[in-house]
């Protein structure tokens, strides 16, 4: 699915935002729930307004997900089966969720990064958020 330069670049991508973890996983839920209002109801129990503990933590934990996966990309479905169990059993989120969650993670990088995020970047990017979506979907089968 993806050369070893893809899966460089986006291990090297990742590393770098880990310190604004927080920044980047709130502005793609804050832009998953303004594009996609029915997502909120997942968090309904949860202060999600732009700025709200809450919304920062879980945006955090989201990217520091991603970054992780991103450390081996072949073992993604080892790492994330913590996620997928919790997600798909106790959760249970709808999996289409995931898919919207990963676009809207392609827009926020797209405006952290900037001139940085390449065609290229943004080519690789979108299979591994494709790819993790599609591990976190896995237990609904």
């Amino acid at each position: 699915m993806l050369s070893k330069k893809e899966k460089k670049l986006i291990k090297e991508i990742w590393e770098r935002l880990t310190p604004v973890a927080a920044d980047i996983g709130s502005d793609a839920l804050l832009r998953m729930f303004a594009s996609y209002p029915g997502t909120k109801t997942y968090f309904s129990h949860l202060d999600i307004s732009p700025g709200s503990a809450h919304l920062s933590s879980h945006g955090k934990k989201i990217v520091l997900a991603i970054a992780e996966g991103a450390k081996d990309i072949s073992q993604l479905t080892v790492t994330l089966a913590p996620l997928q169990t919790l997600h798909a059993y106790q959760l249970r989120i709808d999996p289409t969720n995931f898919k919207l969650l990963s676009h809207c993670m392609l827009v926020t990088l797209a405006c952290y990064l900037g001139s940085e995020f390449t065609p290229v970047a943004h080519a690789a990017m979108d299979k591994f958020l494709s790819a993790f979506a599609a591990v976190l979907s896995e237990k609904y089968r």
